[in-house]
Parts: structure tokens; sequence; C-alpha cells
């Protein structure tokens, strides 16, 4: 199954990568350095015969009440990592169809409507407050954030709070780009006055607190819950991957934990990097550095259960006693971007307790309500899980035709690529554990025991399967979650 390919687009464990990598950006930039030959990508494309083990989402409308109202408390909406692209950044021609198909999972080429639909169904299930937790825009274009924010502002106007704060990809990214005619050129980036500036109506006009260190603050949902938006990116000269929080924020996180507790509030802290060591393979770009002190200070007060963030694009969530799960919970959503194209439902209790599970966007719904007629969106339930499929296939089979070209028998790149493809989909999805011991058991995996290695994609698969041993979409407080 010879494939013909115009250009690899990735290098090294950079293509393993997900969402805690900028290598793996739909605008890496040897997509621009390598030509792009039209004809033949056309007809090759990814060669993945149909999967037998892989199951897409069910369709299914959003229940009559997404959240459980046991008690008071607040019913917000959580998304992250939109990865939103301004639509005249792009021609939508064959330089950005082939980015989106090799890169890194994100639904790029429909970015507009699942922003669209996402919006419709906020509005329709009305909640308290909407949360984005950060990488708003594709690569930190400035026209993306300004775009994005037109859209947000449907919500806003319809008395819905949106709380945002930038991710890694947001401020003074280099990689800010627009495709024409089978180029990547430079677009204008955003400075964190410009974000500021852009995103001004959506919580940092009505916070209680500004950090003047970063573009942290805290706003007030209720008499008993304060949410505490933490910027952990580093953007001083140009943007890093990895998020960090500075001693002078340090020092104002403090402030607001002590003003909390003295008025009997809690306190729901929301950031971009993970606060825990998600996932191992992803640990050293996705983890806040010297992330024990933020550990040690959020656990230090009793006004904080929960931690939500986003930056790995797999849904996940892990507490801070990983003995007892007695600690803070840290919630990580998936990105809204990448199939299934999911979002968090979360009801957070005045006592602090909470229930959280994913909702995945009615695409198909929302399409067939608007008149759309492009079938890719008619049946997005049918089209999200074989294109998130073929991604990780393509990841795969350049990587091991890099690392083993030519010298495995016919057919074993291919069949060891889609069992990688499958897992990957499972792992993003937070649903590993449902395909786990089956592949560990399969002849696929030992064929990448022996021709896998040694190599750092051989060493992620078998993460994804040890693993593996829950379900990642559905967490209550209190409950046990063996």
């Amino acid at each position: 199954m010879k494939r013909v390919r115009t250009a690899i687009i990735t290098a090294g464990m950079a293509a393993v990568l997900g969402g805690c990598s900028q290598v793996t950006s739909l605008l890496d930039e040897t997509v621009a350095t390598e030509p792009l030959e039209t004809e033949e990508y056309t007809e090759a494309g990814p060669q993945l015969e149909p999967s037998e083990t892989i199951e897409a989402f069910p369709e299914t409308a959003p229940e009559e009440d997404l959240w459980e109202t046991e008690g008071d408390g607040l019913r917000l909406i959580v998304a992250t990592d939109i990865h939103y692209l301004a639509e005249d950044l792009t021609d939508k021609g064959s330089g950005f169809t082939y980015a989106v198909e090799h890169g890194d999972g994100k639904v790029t080429n429909y970015i507009w409507e699942i922003t669209d639909a996402f919006i419709a169904e906020v509005l329709n299930e009305r909640p308290d407050g909407v949360i984005l937790s950060g990488d708003l825009s594709l690569d930190g274009e400035k026209a993306s954030h300004q775009e994005l924010a037109e859209r947000l502002r449907t919500i806003t106007d319809a008395g819905i709070p949106v709380l945002v704060i930038p991710g890694n990809h947001d401020i003074n990214n280099v990689s800010a780009a627009q495709f024409s005619e089978g180029e990547r050129l430079p677009a204008e980036t955003t400075s964190p006055e410009d974000f500021l500036e852009i995103y001004q109506d959506f919580g940092y006009r009505d916070a209680i607190s500004r950090d003047p260190n970063s573009l942290s603050y805290v706003y007030e949902m209720n008499d008993y819950t304060r949410i505490m938006m933490l910027d952990t990116c580093q953007y001083e000269g140009t943007a890093q991957i990895g998020g960090m929080i500075d001693t002078d924020t340090y020092e104002w996180i403090e402030e607001q934990l002590m003003d909390a507790s003295e008025k009997g509030m809690n306190v729901l802290p929301v950031a971009h990097h993970n606060m825990l060591e998600e996932s191992q393979i992803y640990a050293s770009n996705c983890t806040i550095e010297h992330n024990e002190e933020l550990i040690d200070l959020l656990e230090g007060w009793g006004t904080i259960s929960l931690f939500l963030s986003g930056h790995l694009h797999v849904q996940h969530f892990a507490n801070t006693d990983d003995v007892t799960e007695e600690g803070i919970w840290e919630i990580v959503t998936s990105s809204l971007a990448t199939p299934p194209c999911q979002y968090g439902v979360l009801f957070y209790g005045d006592d602090q307790s909470f229930s959280y599970h994913t909702q995945v966007l009615d695409i198909d719904t929302w399409a067939r309500v608007n008149g759309i007629q492009d079938e890719n969106l008619l049946k997005f339930s049918e089209y999200r899980t074989p294109f998130l499929e073929n991604v990780f296939y393509n990841q795969a089979f350049d990587l091991l035709e890099k690392h083993k070209g030519g010298v495995m028998p016919d057919g074993v790149q291919e069949e060891m690529s889609q069992m990688y493809a499958i897992a990957n989909c499972y792992y993003y999805w937070g649903r590993a554990v449902e395909i786990a011991e089956q592949m560990k058991e399969s002849s696929t995996f030992r064929l990448w025991q022996e021709y896998g290695y040694p190599s750092l994609q051989t060493e992620y698969l078998e993460y994804i399967l040890d693993e593996a041993t829950r379900d990642y979409n559905t967490l209550r407080s209190g409950e046990s979650m063996e």
C-alpha cells in the first residue's frame, strides 16, 4: 500500500505530541519550505483501511438538563484549545488541506462551523458562565483573536459571561501565519496588550482583581464562588510551549486566596497548562514548571476542590493525592477543535462539590437547522472519527518510514500505523481503557515491539495502553474512581 507524499511535516517525537507541541502545529515551519505537488497529493491521501475496532461517537441531542442540580451552585460550560483561524487567513487550498490532514488532529478546515455550533449550544443551554482556558487562536494571529471575539460576543450579548485566558499559542507567536496559493506567509501577531484589548469584555473588565504582572484575574461568579483565571504562559519576547508562574504572581495568588478565605468564598482556579503531570509523555511541556509550589499553595487553603486546564488536547483528570484521591482534582478538557469536538459540562456547588461530564457537539443537527449543504457537516458524526484516525495514521506512517524505511515486510507498516491511529484516538477521547487489553494481546502490538524499537513512538503507544485504567469523561466529587 504505497503512499505518495509531498512533504514530511513531522520530526521525531514532535509528530507524536499534539496539544503541547508547537512543532506539530497546523502551520509547521516545514510546511512552508516543502514544495506542494497538488496532483500527487490529491491522488494519494491517507491510505487507511476502514477500522473494525474503532467506534464512532453516537450522535445524540443534548439532554434536557445537562447539569445535575442537586443543591445550589454554578452551571458552567468549559471549553479549551479552540485554535480558531480567521477565515481571511486561508484560501482553503491544497497547502491548507494537506497541513490539516497531516497535522495534530484539529479539524481546522471546519473550525468556523465548530465554533458557531458551540455558541449555539451555549445559547440553548444558558449556563451561568462559559470558561475558555486558552489557545483561542491557531497560532496567535491577531485577526483570529479579533474574529473569534466577535463571534463570542453573541454569548455575552445574551447575558452569559465568557471568561478567557491566553494559551501558549496566543501571544507573541512567531508561527502566526496565513495560507495562500500553497504558501505559508507571515500574519500579524498578538501582543499582551492586544490580547487584553480584544478580550476586555470577556472577564477582564469585570474582574474584581487583576494581577499586575500577568494576564491573570479573579472573577466573582456569585456570593459563594470566585473563578481564578491563571495566565501560565511564557511570551516575553516570543511564545514558549511550556508554562510557569513567576514569584510576583504567586504572591498575588496567595493574596486572592486569603481574601476569599476571609470572606468564606470558594475559589475555582483555571489555567491553560496542567497543574499535575497528567501524562508522562507530555509532562515537560504541559505541566507548569515547579508545579509543586502551586500545589502546596492551593492545598494550603480549604477553599479549593477542583482545578481546570487544557493544553494537552487529551481528555483526562488526576488528583493531587494519587493514593487516596482526597486532594484537589484537576480536570483537563480535550480540545474543542479535535474530534469528537466536545466540551465540559460542570456543576460546581456552593459547598465545593462538583459533577463533570463531557458533551459532544451535535454538529449534524446544527448544520441541518442552519441549512448547511456540506455533507461532511450534515453527517459530521460520521466524518469526525475517520478524520482523526487518518491524521494519526499519517503520523505513524511517516515516522515508521523514517525509522525503519524499506526493511519491513509488505503491509506491516500500514498495519502498525492503523493500530497506532486507533490507540491514539481512544487516548485523546479519554476512552483508551475500552481497547487497551485487546490491543496488548494483539499480533500487531507484537509487531510494534519487533519493528518499533528503539523509538519514542513505541514508548508512546505502550504508555497509552498501560495508562488506560479508567474512562476520563465523567467525574463526580466524593465518588471512588476505582
